[in-house]
């Protein structure tokens, strides 16, 4: 609801444990669901805005108006809902030819025909040979002013700059290739070529009743 222009793909999964008839049921339940969620929160940024505008003062609420019109131009398309078996392999295949199905359409995504310069293939191929050398450490963390220095040290690489890399990490860290958090200060010079190291850090650490769990120790 924050991205703008986004698709929302909504998977259904455990129909095995559903009978036939009751998957069409679930289905439209949770699209209209869908539906009326998205309604109530076009209602109410229309409230918010409308109490705003008729303020004593609205002058001093410029801002938290400017964002509350921003957020309800966005549009969000929502999908039809796929609905699968995670047991069968049949169903996640048909799962994955769904989604490439929506991605290859121009009118929801019309990025999808933009053509990359070549720079951008080998940097990304670069990218992936550093991530999986064998003195890459096994999280994956490399200093951003390193990885330009690594890279540099390709022959068609040598003029690479600064500016050019992170436009370049922009676009890997959307695809998820890499992740860069370049909008938080304690990290933008950091680059994560192991994506999945991250993954597994907030496995351990974001977990269910971890408060509990904690407050269990003596």
């Amino acid at each position: 609801m924050r991205v703008p222009n986004s698709v929302v793909l909504p998977v259904g999964t455990h129909v095995d444990c559903c009978r036939e008839e009751e998957v069409e049921v679930k289905r439209h339940d949770i699209m209209a669901k869908i539906a009326a969620m998205l309604a109530e929160r076009k209602s109410n940024l229309a409230h918010f805005i409308d109490n705003l505008e008729h303020s004593e003062e609205p002058e001093f609420y410029v801002d938290q108006w400017e964002r509350l019109k921003e957020m309800e131009s966005r549009t969000l398309t929502i999908l039809n809902l796929v609905a699968v078996n995670c047991t069968d392999h049949c169903d996640i295949k048909k799962l994955e030819a769904t989604i490439l199905e929506h991605v290859k359409n121009e009118e929801l995504f019309p990025e999808v025909v933009r053509v990359l310069p070549p720079i951008y293939r080998q940097v990304e191929a670069a990218i992936v040979d550093t991530a999986q050398s064998e003195e890459m450490a096994d999280h994956g963390m490399m200093d951003l002013q390193y990885l330009l220095s690594k890279l540099s040290q390709c022959e068609h690489l040598a003029n690479l700059s600064r500016e050019l890399l992170q436009d370049i990490l922009r676009y890997l860290h959307r695809i998820g290739l890499v992740v860069w958090y370049e909008e938080i200060k304690h990290l933008e010079s950091t680059v994560f070529l192991q994506p999945t190291f991250l993954i597994t850090m907030f496995k351990l650490l974001v977990r269910y009743r971890l408060v509990q769990q904690l407050e269990s120790i003596s």
